[in-house]
């Protein structure tokens, strides 16, 4: 899928399913006279076929987000059953998501059990960081794809099996673009956005902040050093999604931790 951003995960059983229909194809290495006039007029063509390609284009993203989101609400209600509450945690690369959910996971852990599903193209690199903080984790790596998607986290829900009470953290795929579309079956969307991150990131990507409960500005530590108003931040936000929270905090230096363990406590 992903025409809006040119991820496709085609034959990487680790993204979506994709049907391809190439019953038009024709193998030219055999000898053929193209000088031979042809009658297009019995060329019969489904109508579908003549379709604009922006109407076949939105049919299928319709559809594959209809399946996502079939499969979302299935997940949604295995964790209301078990009691868990989930999180999507949602940024572009490099704004501290693993290094917020590392600092939880140490300040927390023992009050809380702690799951983490952990998505990223490649590598288990992240994975290992939440282990070494002390929770369970499992990596769920897209190859190809940008987003992870509802299939995604059943797989890796069973194979977590968080009890009840727990408190679920899914690490998406660093992007601000797909993971906004698709559902997981998450309680609430956190974006993360940083200080060293331009200040009008709501404005530029406008459904990955509408889709948001509550936004953290991390990195505040480093506002001495760099050239960021979080009025200004604070208000993009809000233009796009009035209701949104918006909480600062160094995941680094501890401060407003506070705020962001007391918002925790009261999703669970």
């Amino acid at each position: 899928m992903c025409a809006t951003c040119g991820c496709s995960g085609v034959g990487d059983p680790r993204s979506l399913e994709h049907d391809h229909d190439h019953e038009h194809h024709h193998d030219h290495e055999h000898p053929h006279d193209h000088d031979h006039p042809h009658d297009h007029a019995h060329h019969d063509h489904a109508d579908h076929d003549h379709a604009p390609a922006a109407a076949r284009t939105i049919s299928f993203e319709q559809a594959i987000l209809a399946k996502n989101n079939r499969l979302a609400a299935e997940n949604r209600a295995w964790l209301a059953g078990r009691g868990a509450t989930a999180l999507n945690l949602m940024s572009s690369p490099g704004a501290g998501k693993t290094t917020l959910l590392e600092r939880t996971i140490r300040d927390l852990g023992t009050k809380n059990v702690i799951a983490v599903i952990e998505g990223d193209q490649e590598t288990r690199r992240d994975a290992d960081r939440i282990r070494s903080a002390g929770a369970r984790a499992v990596q769920v790596n897209t190859g190809t794809g940008c987003h992870l998607d509802a299939q995604m986290g059943s797989g890796a829900l069973r194979e977590l099996d968080p009890p009840s009470g727990s408190l679920l953290f899914i690490e998406n795929v660093g992007n601000l673009v797909c993971p906004a579309l698709f559902d997981l079956g998450e309680g609430a969307r956190v974006v993360i956005a940083s200080v060293t991150e331009g200040e009008d990131k709501p404005l530029k990507y406008p459904h990955m902040f509408r889709s948001a409960r509550l936004v953290v500005l991390n990195k505040i530590d480093l506002l001495p050093h760099v050239a960021f108003d979080v009025d200004h931040f604070a208000a993009a936000a809000r233009e796009v999604n009035p209701e949104v929270e918006l909480l600062p905090l160094s995941a680094t230096s501890g401060a407003g931790l506070d705020r962001w363990y007391r918002w925790l406590a009261d999703r669970i």
